[in-house]
């Protein structure tokens, strides 16, 4: 499917024209014919006629370009595309909306068609919080990316996705559906315009499988979250219980932000299935950088569709953040002598997402490492190295296999000889009390795992706390054990 309406295309582009056996549209490269790409014809329903003297000069005027008047290459069946931004497209057909910042393609019934997130939004409900759109959802990724447009200063205490919008990357032609079928502010402006919003039964089966959780409004909901999740007024007015978004320690100086939500398939405690969701990870609002909570929002489309599931540890504890959890990393001699190698010789060390993972009543930290040559701009990063954290333990290898194994204390990649007896008897005892060590090891390391997700369900946070002691002490056995086999 060809794409005439998208994200960083030109303001403007004259396509289509008399049908003839030569077609001008530079379509694609094509090595093996003449002139080294393939052409095309617009056929599209897609844009405004600009074969007339008249309709020439209005776009030349407006777009100040005088080659509008005077190229030969368009005719009497010319047209102009503009405003081909999928979001500003949405934005003209309803302004009334406020739009997510992150449109997404979606291959649905045979097109790409771009999915953009609407909301309703006001800043009159009573007995509400008011919240600025621009600082609730900024954070490194609509900091840093080009993609994504932040939102703009708007003061709101209303805020539902209540329409999912489509926009075909081949015509243009742009879709609304209702999405919250209860929203009485939604309700309100299609009665203003008829006919506008379709129907969320209208939705296809395809599109529906295309349809997530938008972040935005999630942004919104942490924000909020982070102070509402107290129970009690005296906790509230102390604020001592506060959360906030950790900053990404993917990011440093001038583009350093919060971390942004990521879009995971992972199993929450209690879960029976893995699901897609919305993950964001909370620090104690302050100095601190220990873990205090990990909230996820199921992202798709069914009964749990926007459920929000919070894991909040006890102040007690202290697990690691995510910028803790980096500097770990750093402070490892292996880690930070191999990222100082891979730095020289005109390359430049990227760092990925540092994701979150709730496994077996513990958290999860993995990170990829790319580099990525400095002298060619275009130059995409290349996966290097895989970073993984569980609890005390920190694994560095070549892809996440070797790293986990490095943290459980698996022993993928090693072989067994197979040729006979080598070495002493006494070897070989040590070898066999180090295997039954480690045997033993690991069946209680899975226990903790098993006792900790346990009461991790039941809200047991006393007896996590003693599960995630019992995990670490497994695995340091282990370890051992598997050391001196």
């Amino acid at each position: 499917p060809r794409v005439y309406f998208g994200e960083n295309v030109p303001d403007y582009s004259i396509i289509g024209g008399v049908k003839t056996d030569s077609p001008v549209e530079f379509d694609y490269p094509d090595d093996a014919s003449a002139n080294g790409q393939k052409n095309y014809t617009y056929t599209g329903t897609g844009g405004v006629p600009v074969g007339s003297l008249f309709n020439k000069l209005v776009f030349a005027i407006k777009y100040q370009e005088q080659k509008l008047l005077l190229s030969n290459l368009i005719n009497k069946d010319s047209k102009i595309l503009f405003n081909r931004n999928p979001r500003d497209r949405v934005a003209k057909v309803a302004p009334w909306l406020t739009l997510d910042g992150d449109p997404y393609p979606a291959i649905v019934d045979g097109k790409i068609l771009w999915i953009i997130d609407g909301y309703t939004t006001s800043a009159g409900y009573p007995y509400s919080k008011e919240t600025v759109l621009s600082s609730a959802t900024t954070d490194a990724l609509t900091t840093n990316s080009t993609s994504i447009t932040a939102q703009g200063n708007k003061t709101v205490n209303y805020m539902r996705n209540s329409v999912k919008a489509t926009v075909d990357a081949y015509d243009g032609t742009v879709s609304l559906y209702q999405w919250d079928e209860k929203d009485p502010v939604l309700a309100t402006w299609s009665k203003a315009f008829p006919g506008t919003v379709k129907a969320k039964k209208e939705i296809s089966a395809q599109l529906l499988d295309h349809i997530r959780y938008p972040e935005d409004i999630f942004r919104v909901q942490r924000e909020i979250l982070s102070a509402y999740h107290v129970k009690t007024a005296g906790a509230f007015y102390g604020g001592q219980d506060f959360w906030r978004v950790p900053r990404d320690p993917s990011t440093f100086g001038g583009n350093a932000g919060a971390q942004p939500p990521y879009y995971l398939t992972l199993e929450m405690p209690g879960s029976k299935k893995p699901t897609f969701s919305l993950t964001t990870p909370f620090v104690p609002r302050g100095g601190r950088e220990n873990l205090s909570a990990f909230a996820v929002v199921n992202a798709d489309p069914g009964p749990d569709y926007g459920k929000i599931t919070v894991l909040q540890l006890p102040r007690s504890t202290n697990v690691a953040g995510p910028s803790q959890v980096a500097s770990n990393f750093e402070a490892k001699p292996e880690v930070a002598n191999s990222l100082s190698l891979l730095r020289q010789g005109g390359s430049d060390v990227v760092l990925g997402n540092l994701l979150t993972l709730p496994v077996g009543g513990g958290l999860l930290y993995v990170q990829p490492v790319y580099v990525r040559a400095t002298a060619n701009s275009a130059a995409y990063p290349l996966l290097q190295k895989v970073l993984v954290s569980f609890g005390d333990q920190i694994g560095y290898d070549n892809d996440l296999k070797g790293a986990l194994d490095q943290v459980f204390g698996g022993n993928s990649g090693t072989s067994s000889n197979a040729g006979g007896n080598s070495g002493t008897s006494s070897n070989a005892g040590v070898a066999d009390n180090a295997s039954s060590e480690l045997a033993n090891a690991l069946a209680s390391a899975k226990q903790a795992l098993v006792d900790g997700q346990a009461a991790l369900a039941k809200g047991d946070f006393t007896a996590y706390g003693r599960a995630q002691d019992r995990l670490k002490s497994a695995i340091a056995s282990a370890i051992s054990a598997q050391s001196r086999k």
